[in-house]
């Protein structure tokens, strides 16, 4: 067997989310990578917007770790894949230390930092409390004496005074050292939305955030110390299986479900099929292993805007991932010859997957502020929105019930859903859907996965990794379009 691959590693968790986590983590990177670290980042969870800001302060690509969506020797073989070639790797937890699933605490950043067997810095939002958070941070250490919590940096600090309480408190009833204290930032450099920070393809001055808080965390926090701790761990290997076995799985860009050897060389050949990926300030959300495992089935990836191109440039694929429609409605509906074009190929067969903001796109219409704007009209769906409070929030589990071209029937999908928009309308017919939510929301009355023709559409956000066999079939559907289409 080789020996154990070594990865100096850390994880930043938080007592709950909008602690200041996400910042910290996203100025703790940029810091880290302007030492001339080359830094791995990761974000536990099912999330788009977040792993945007920190492969910006990377320079490199986020990748996601949901013991959820995938298995756990997908999780560990994806983070010994992605940290191969980094110097260290630093892991972004959602929402609370301990916060998970069930009150056993199931996919919660703990049972994240057991599986890989990381280091814990527990980032703390210090705005009016003093010694109880040394109370706070003790009942995290007896919590689950498992997870390794080895510092603490201090966020939201109102002064000189209130770091020396906090500090002293919690390193001398913890016993665990306090790596740094951050004060309170200014707002503006991250503003937030209804899905928590503006993504950066819309934050003109995105660099600039970062830049402000990796001076914040440089001039407040013991960047030598988190170098320590990720290098001590170095020395434990995250799991047995990181040994020949995860590290094969580990150098797969894909893992095929279905299908001999014979059918993935058919998949790869040399004629390669063009997907067309909508990507923009529009339409962003897209898990990179999804895009890589098509790329790795001889896919050429077309990028395209419906905000500012007019057809699909020869396309025999499209995928539509999920964004913010709404706050580019009057522009997509201004482009009328793209929303025709992609209505006309729906209409010939061209297979299309859509996810969230691109079932959004594919409906009739959406309705904002008492204004219409008419989108694609591939399904008969009028679309509304909420920004008081999510229409559809976490994880989904879906059984497949009807035929398509990407999920064979009795397919148990697991994903995530996360939307203000809502359904005003539909005139369509529910045996369309072919997904039976078991849980989560879906688009009606708990049915998800609205077909047409070639086309499936859905809420439900799923990671290759969870459902290897979406990239196969997607390639096989574009490539028996691209046959029918040179005849």
């Amino acid at each position: 067997m080789e020996p154990a691959q070594k990865i100096s590693r850390v994880l930043i968790a938080a007592l709950r989310g909008g602690s200041g986590k996400t910042v910290v983590s996203i100025g703790l990177i940029s810091a880290l990578a302007r030492q001339g670290y080359i830094v791995a980042p990761f974000k536990k969870g099912p999330d788009y917007i977040d792993a945007g800001w920190l492969a910006l302060a990377a320079g490199r690509t986020c990748h996601n770790l949901d013991p959820f969506l995938f298995s756990d020797v997908c999780v560990k073989a994806s983070f010994s894949r992605h940290s191969a070639d980094a110097d260290l790797s630093v892991i972004e937890g959602n929402r609370g230390l301990y916060d998970g699933l069930d009150a056993q605490g199931t996919t919660s950043t703990a049972s994240l930092a057991k599986l890989l067997n990381t280091p814990v810095i527990l980032c703390v939002d210090c705005t009016k409390t003093t010694r109880t958070m040394a109370a706070i941070i003790l009942g995290c250490l007896h919590f689950d004496p498992m997870v390794n919590i080895c510092g603490v940096i201090l966020n939201r600090v109102a002064g000189a005074r209130h770091e020396r309480i906090l500090r002293s408190s919690i390193e001398s009833r913890c016993n665990v050292p306090v790596f740094g204290a951050i004060p309170k930032l200014p707002g503006q450099d991250f503003p937030e939305r209804h899905m928590g920070l503006i993504p950066t393809p819309e934050h003109a001055l995105a660099a600039g955030a970062v830049e402000a808080v990796a001076n914040a965390v440089s001039s407040n926090v013991d960047l030598d110390r988190v170098v320590e701790t990720a290098r001590k761990a170095a020395e434990n290997p995250f799991a047995s299986e990181s040994g020949s076995n995860a590290r094969q799985q580990a150098r797969a860009p894909i893992s095929l479900s279905a299908g001999d050897q014979g059918e993935t060389d058919a998949l790869c050949d040399k004629n390669h099929v063009r997907i067309g990926v909508i990507r923009d300030s529009a339409f962003q959300f897209y898990y990179p292993e999804n895009l890589a495992a098509l790329d790795a089935l001889g896919a050429e990836i077309v990028n395209l805007s419906p905000l500012s191109d007019s057809g699909l440039h020869d396309v025999h694929g499209l995928y539509i991932g999920g964004g913010f429609p709404e706050t580019h409605a009057f522009q997509l509906a201004q482009n009328i010859a793209f929303r025709n074009a992609v209505k006309a190929a729906a209409d010939c067969g061209l297979p299309i997957y859509a996810e969230c903001g691109g079932l959004m796109y594919l409906g009739q219409s959406l309705v904002l502020e008492g204004e219409t704007y008419p989108m694609t009209g591939v399904f008969p769906l009028v679309f509304g929105f909420s920004s008081g409070r999510p229409q559809g929030h976490g994880y989904t589990i879906a059984d497949v019930d009807g035929p398509n071209l990407y999920f064979p029937e009795g397919t148990r999908i697991r994903g995530h859903e996360f939307h203000y928009s809502r359904v005003l309308e539909f005139t369509g017919r529910e045996s369309d859907m072919v997904f039976c939510m078991e849980k989560g929301r879906g688009i009606v009355n708990k049915r998800d996965g609205l077909c047409y023709k070639n086309v499936l559409a859905t809420y439900t956000h799923i990671h290759c990794l969870g459902m290897p066999g979406w990239a196969p079939a997607f390639i096989k559907a574009a490539r028996n379009y691209q046959h029918q289409a040179q005849k």
